[in-house]
């Protein structure tokens, strides 16, 4: 066993945080899971961040063949794009998806023509590169309520719509947590300060539905988590705080909505309602970022949030 790479923490009980890269340090991770010398990956970020997953796994010291499980908590490309060619070097894996996203992660085609929509094409091919597919007999799909075992340890599958209808989480009764994908928000270290973590729910195109995000948020809660592995990005804790939180923005972002469903350049209008939420919330936090550097750490998320909100009001209409 070698020393892990930088970009790859140990949070104990054979769990590892990996930054993918993606966008800017640590803005997106995937997770390997270690158990009695058998391994999953849960999220794998884009094509590019793979050889860092591959080199994570072989800095402690297990082979490729160790790996039984690759699961996506659901196929936006930031989570699942560079599944196909993860698994194409993991000869012994079975990819575990949503049954809503199982085709997508076997025929990309559709996935890919839906973010070049939104992304454009050389945006795609910069942060995505060439997406591929996934060979139907090496996946499964995932059930509400189902688990499978890893050399021992229980893995549990919640349906949880609300950002996507093909978002699932995985809970692991080791610690209590679970991983989240972006069911549970956003939370950057960036936000961190004496009050603990910051995070944000996010909105992002085509399937945002407040309602089920809502129920998903509660159920989630139910199990009482000591922690959350997000996506963006990794663990936290604190969890019944950030929950409170993050439902307690959701209902606002709802009437920002539905405030601004008719305005002039809604687009644009949601944009600047959603900064200024952004810059109220982290002040009351007691984050000191300015305007600019808010819109900097967070241009993305405005960006993607305020068109998710705008599919959400054009279907509510």
């Amino acid at each position: 066993m070698s020393s892990l790479p930088s970009y790859a923490q140990d949070l104990g009980d054979g769990i590892f945080a990996i930054d993918t890269g993606f966008h800017r340090p640590v803005f997106d991770a995937a997770y390997l899971m270690v158990e009695n010398g058998r391994a999953a990956f849960i999220d794998s970020g884009t094509n590019f961040a793979v050889p860092r997953l591959l080199a994570t796994l072989e800095a402690l010291g297990l082979a490729r063949e160790a790996v039984e499980y690759v699961i996506p908590t659901h196929v936006h490309l930031d989570h699942a794009g560079g599944v196909g060619l993860l698994m194409q070097n993991l000869p012994a894996a079975t990819a575990i998806v949503h049954p809503r996203g199982a085709r997508h992660m076997i025929d990309p085609s559709a996935l890919v023509a839906g973010a070049t929509a939104v992304y454009g094409e050389e945006e795609m091919a910069r942060s995505y590169g060439s997406i591929v597919g996934v060979p139907a007999q090496r996946v499964r799909e995932s059930a509400d309520g189902m688990s499978i075992d890893l050399a021992g340890r229980l893995l549990r599958f919640l349906d949880t719509p609300g950002h996507a209808r093909h978002h699932h989480c995985i809970w692991d009764s080791r610690t209590r947590g679970f991983f989240t994908g972006d069911t549970f928000g956003l939370s950057y270290r960036e936000f961190d300060t004496d009050k603990g973590p910051w995070l944000l729910p996010t909105t992002t195109p085509v399937q945002f539905e407040p309602d089920k995000l809502r129920e998903s948020v509660q159920r989630l809660l139910a199990y009482q988590p000591e922690c959350m592995y997000l996506t963006h990005y990794s663990r936290v804790r604190d969890v019944q705080r950030l929950g409170a939180s993050l439902l307690e923005q959701l209902a606002r972002l709802v009437a920002i909505g539905r405030g601004l469903k008719n305005a002039p350049d809604r687009h644009e209008a949601l944009k600047r309602a959603l900064l200024a939420e952004y810059v109220a919330i982290t002040a009351a936090h007691g984050c000191r970022f300015s305007e600019a550097e808010l819109t900097r750490l967070l241009g993305v998320d405005l960006e993607l949030n305020a068109q998710g909100m705008g599919v959400w009001l054009d279907k509510e209409a």
